[in-house]
């Protein structure tokens, strides 16, 4: 018997004493409780949760935000979450800080070359709702890049900080296809596709692209290019038309970034947090930042070793078909905020 099967067997025992431990607990006066802590042990909690990053007063806190990887809502979260942004666990973050009177402040770190434009917008009206509402200010500061929905969520910000190295910019809206029709009919292969009308299969890779078809596309994709320059030219205190000189989906460094007024300076995430304190006298803010509850023994411990034991841990084949899936397909391509296309 090799070691693999030796784990998995130990594993097995394993979740059936601790199955044994949570019968034992159920049958106490006090059993929901203690079933749910045991509960909580093994599968975690959906439930946002607070870490502190910086002592400070209890009554004032500053919520660090990361948005880390593609803002793509790919579905792959729990016991074989792969890690990454999880737009699920975002917009609870952003509830939290909603129902928390003691935040007083917003530091987004954002590290991602944009992604879907419905997260991607779901993000900026959350964010512009905090800011009205609860009037708290919003610093941002781009790491590795913030590119096209990257640069979306933050052009909102009350000052936006980038490194010299950060790319950003490429505003605009991209709808990738690949359309294989002419290679079908040299192999012989044709079409049957029935659709109660000529655009109901529009933007299909199995048939050749209609003028019809592309003028279509390009004002829907138009359309929501206007709602980017619109964002920007709110939030940079800009004319549309000037914003639209620069969103060519060309990208700009930081320094370059500066000089066209798409950041405010240049400078680290501990420099936008020193002068988030000093701007607005919160130098004596706790900076805390949330975690989500779905860290536990079941899911790090036992969704690494039994999944790769088993052969059931997702291939790395089936997560980039997730989030193909997520952006579309080649039958029904999407349009995205995001560098580079799909």
């Amino acid at each position: 018997m090799n070691k693999r099967r030796w784990a998995a067997i130990g594993i097995a025992v394993t979740l059936l004493i601790l199955s044994g431990i949570s019968s034992a607990i159920s049958s106490k006066k006090d059993e929901k409780k203690e079933l749910s802590q045991v509960n909580e042990l093994l599968y975690g909690t959906n439930e946002v949760q607070e870490k502190t990053e910086e002592a400070g007063s209890n009554n004032k806190k500053i919520v660090k935000l990361v948005v880390e990887g593609a803002i793509i809502d790919d579905g792959t979260s729990g016991l074989f979450s792969t890690g990454g942004y999880n737009h699920e666990s975002f917009m609870k973050q952003l509830a939290k800080i909603k129902n928390d009177s003691k935040v007083k402040g917003i530091l987004l770190e954002i590290n991602s070359p944009g992604g879907s434009v419905y997260e991607t917008a779901e993000i900026t009206r959350a964010l512009k709702e905090l800011q009205a509402s609860k009037k708290i200010p919003i610093y941002a500061s781009m790491e590795s890049q913030a590119a096209s929905g990257g640069y979306y969520i933050a052009a909102n910000s009350d000052k936006i900080f980038a490194t010299e190295d950060t790319m950003t910019g490429s505003i605009g809206v991209i709808m990738s296809s690949m359309n294989y029709s002419g290679l079908m009919e040299k192999l012989g292969i044709s079409d049957t596709t029935i659709k109660s009308g000529a655009l109901k299969d529009i933007g299909s890779s199995s048939r050749p692209q209609t003028e019809e078809d592309k003028k279509v596309l390009q004002a829907f994709v138009d359309s929501m290019y206007g709602r980017f320059v619109k964002t920007v030219a709110e939030g940079r205190d800009m004319k549309e038309a000037d914003v639209r000189k620069l969103a060519d989906g060309r990208i700009y460094d930081g320094t370059q970034a500066v000089e066209n007024g798409l950041v405010d300076t240049l400078g680290y995430p501990d420099q936008a947090l020193k002068a988030l304190k000093k701007d607005k006298k919160m130098s004596d803010a706790k900076v805390v930042s949330y975690t989500s509850g779905s860290t536990n023994f079941m899911n790090t411990w036992l969704g690494n070793n039994l999944a790769e034991f088993q052969g059931i841990k997702p291939s790395q084949e089936e997560l980039v078909r997730n989030i193909v899936e997520s952006v579309g397909t080649p039958q029904a391509p999407k349009a995205m905020y995001l560098y580079g296309g799909e």
